[in-house]
């Protein structure tokens, strides 16, 4: 399969029809009709189901199309990166959970775009399955990731802040006006918790208790989104502290007791060849 009828097909995708492919691509309408079904026939799958106004994608065809990007956002960073030899330049990519010690790398972004204006950075949001998934397949050079997590097959330096566990609450909730939570205070009232795989075990631990004896209602990926569940009353999310700017709204977030705590870290591949942008990260960290 060549790049460029990769590109076709991630076109007709995005855009529905032929036609509008066609013109967004400066192809005519039937070679691109051409080499979509001559991609087809490579494949050996069908693609699109073909409606009388717009095309939509089969399930192959939303597979292809979600790798497919992967793939020309590795290209597109791998062409940036090798023509941008002569001077610092090039693109970091950096992907993070959420959590305030990603403040740590901003520093050392902000120094090196000052020293080196050529670079520029893309900011990847998720947790830590996420981020090191998007690791692994090369998408990114770095990635920002809060433990518990397996960080064996990666190079890794674990940063000074530590990320504090608590509860976030809606005011209504008496819990709220504490100044602690204990475990015990947590175990009858619906709750949201983050679906990054190896939290909990961490979780469990500190409750004493196997998580399916408590009343989890939900699971959330990245906070904003829970925190209006929090809002409207639905739930309390288990969180870590400052992802949620809490002054005046209508939740409140309380430290758990005994305090739990989680160190961050930052993870690269072993043996990746970087950049020369990358690299002066590296060298900054």
């Amino acid at each position: 399969m060549e790049l460029r009828v990769l590109n076709y097909f991630l076109t007709v995708a995005r855009e529905k029809t032929i036609s509008k492919a066609a013109k967004t691509l400066h192809v005519t309408q039937p070679t691109l009709s051409k080499q979509l079904k001559e991609l087809e026939q490579e494949l050996g799958i069908k693609l699109f189901e073909r409606g009388s106004r717009e095309i939509t994608l089969t399930e192959d065809g939303i597979y292809l199309q979600n790798r497919g990007q992967e793939i020309m956002t590795l290209v597109d960073l791998t062409i940036s990166n090798l023509t941008n030899q002569s001077v610092i330049s090039g693109k970091i990519t950096i992907g993070g959970g959420e959590t305030e010690a990603f403040g740590v790398i901003a520093g050392l972004v902000h120094k090196l775009i000052t020293d080196h204006p050529d670079i520029k950075v893309e900011i990847y949001s998720g947790n830590a399955d996420d981020v090191l998934d998007k690791l692994d397949k090369g998408l990114l050079d770095f990635g920002l990731v809060i433990d518990p997590v397996s960080k064996q097959k990666y190079e890794y330096k674990q940063l000074p802040p530590k990320d504090r566990w608590g509860i976030l609450l809606n005011n209504k909730n008496p819990l709220s006006k504490q100044e602690f939570v204990l475990a015990e205070e947590l175990k009858e009232i619906p709750l949201l918790i983050s679906n990054q795989s190896s939290v909990d075990n961490q979780l469990a631990e500190w409750f004493g208790t196997n998580l399916h004896n408590l009343n989890i209602v939900g699971t959330y990926n990245l906070l904003y989104n829970a925190s209006v569940m929090v809002k409207e009353d639905v739930a309390s999310a288990l969180c870590i502290e400052g992802i949620i700017n809490t002054e005046g709204t209508d939740l409140q977030f309380v430290p758990l007791s005994p305090s739990l705590y989680a160190t961050i870290n930052i993870v690269w591949k072993k043996n990746r060849v970087f950049s020369n942008a990358a690299n002066q990260l590296l060298t900054l960290l």
